[in-house]
């Protein structure tokens, strides 16, 4: 007959169940296990332990191997097949190896050999409530976790070496336009995803363990909802060896704001036109004044309409750069490459530049050596990007100083720097330097006219050639930007 411990259930409190066939054992379990403060409920026999399992959950299940009618391996069997979460701890009078390695095959969490002291029945339950706990804290971590990734907007899919489906969620199956049958274990080739996402996840198998980068790509869909430009990205995912057990990949459906930012670059560029037409009159005229064409100028006079077109200068060079970005971001500015004699570029920007470096006594010079390699590269792109690093180092330095040009060629890589004895960067400022309209802002620079764009115009065109810059300095000591750029294939 069932017996149970009447004590008054608490939230949290671990269930056992004690399943033997002598009242002398299953007594002394409900004693011992009581006191520890578990809620302990016993049966006679393994029908009667069954049906109570049928009845309610137990997170523990101490069960006699040799019972008559319905053995513990019965039961056993049992629970594995309909709770497989619960705790089984075998009882046997019969203390051999082979019965229990046979229990614990069948899926037992542990055995205790009849006799066993208190001690030994505590012991073994308290490492099978723990490992229950820990089993249950992973269930409950895998259960948010499905309801998160579940609720992401962006479509998030897992898959193995062998490129089968782990995981993916609701928003990842609509952006491949996919309504069927569960995908768990499917292969990823099953699906049309497409051949630039599958070789983003092949390249992510292959990477070396060592290494950690993101492989993104913007890929054109056409499905159910017309056309939509996707970003994906994928990474490998790693074990706790450190060895690639799978990747992961994320859709971003950015088709709107693919379109917002083509409306905001139509925008600027029709201003910046707008703009520019008049300025340029302007200038013209202003020069006309300047000159002294139009009369003669008294000194108060000259003074305010120098100071009008050092800032229509600097009006105009901001057109230009938001002329330069919005062609950059629409892709024109890279979009046509050739093999660039970069030796001869810097010289012609060298000697272009002396004008405006004289007018600080500032002194340009050139280290390149006799041969060098021509760079994968558009030609005025590159012009954009040096034009803008002497510009600036002349900008940012003091009278009487330095900038010097200086290239080499590393592995397959031109690298050229400008390196200057301005007035440098402070660390704080290093990191946001590229972006767009920052501008460091202290007691030196503030009075210095500029956009904050063209670093970040040469950013963009140098990421855009498939290349780097890196920036170093020492506050009072100087600058020095570092370009690296594919060599072309000659």
């Amino acid at each position: 007959m069932k017996e149970t411990v009447p004590v008054v259930e608490e939230p949290g409190r671990s269930k056992i169940l004690v399943v033997d066939d002598e009242p002398r054992i299953r007594d002394a379990c409900r004693m011992v296990l009581s006191e520890e403060g578990f809620e302990v409920a016993l049966a006679a026999d393994g029908n009667e332990g069954v049906q109570m399992i049928r009845e309610e959950h137990f997170d523990v299940i101490l069960v006699d191997l040799m019972m008559p009618v319905l053995s513990g391996f019965e039961v056993l069997s049992y629970v594995r097949e309909s709770h497989p979460d619960t705790v089984v701890i075998v009882i046997t009078g019969y203390a051999t190896l082979e019965h229990s390695i046979n229990a614990m095959k069948r899926g037992a969490f542990d055995f205790i050999p009849k006799p066993f002291t208190p001690d030994q029945l505590r012991a073994v339950v308290a490492k099978a409530i723990k490992y229950n706990r820990a089993l249950q804290d992973i269930a409950d971590t895998n259960s948010r976790l499905k309801t998160m990734v579940n609720r992401l907007t962006d479509g998030v899919m897992a898959s193995d070496r062998d490129k089968k489906v782990v995981v993916a969620n609701p928003a990842f199956l609509h952006l491949i336009d996919y309504h069927g049958e569960p995908v768990r274990g499917r292969a990823v080739t099953d699906f049309d995803i497409g051949e630039q996402l599958l070789t983003l996840i092949d390249q992510a198998l292959v990477m070396p363990d060592d290494t950690f980068t993101e492989l993104t790509a913007e890929i054109t869909r056409t499905g159910e909802g017309g056309e939509r430009i996707v970003r994906a990205t994928c990474v490998p995912f790693r074990g706790r060896n450190g060895v690639t057990i799978g990747t992961i990949t994320v859709l971003s459906d950015i088709t709107a704001l693919k379109e917002f930012d083509r409306i905001r670059s139509d925008f600027v560029s029709m201003v910046c036109h707008e703009v520019r037409s008049p300025m340029n009159s302007m200038m013209m005229q202003l020069k006309v004044v300047l000159d002294g064409l139009a009369g003669e100028l008294s000194g108060r006079q000259r003074e305010i309409l120098e100071r009008v077109s050092e800032k229509m200068n600097g009006l105009t060079t901001m057109v230009s750069e938001l002329l330069d970005l919005s062609r950059l971001e629409s892709g024109l500015i890279a979009s046509e490459k050739s093999a660039v004699n970069m030796a001869e570029l810097f010289r012609e920007q060298i000697a272009f530049h002396e004008a405006n470096g004289a007018r600080k006594e500032i002194t340009l010079t050139l280290d390149v050596p006799e041969s060098l390699p021509p760079a994968l590269a558009n030609q005025r792109s590159m012009e954009e990007v040096v034009t803008n690093l002497i510009t600036n180092a002349i900008k940012y330095s003091p009278e009487g100083s330095t900038v010097r040009l200086m290239a080499r060629i590393e592995n397959e890589y031109l690298r050229f720097s400008v390196r200057d004895n301005g007035y440098g960067i402070p660390e704080e400022d290093l990191k946001r330097i590229f972006d767009r309209f920052y501008r460091v802002n202290d007691e030196n620079t503030r009075a210095i006219v500029g956009t904050g764009l063209g670093l970040a115009i040469v950013k963009s065109i140098v990421d855009a050639h498939h290349g780097s810059i890196k920036v170093t300095s020492t506050p009072g000591s100087g600058s020095t930007f570092t370009v690296l750029l594919p060599l072309a294939d000659i």
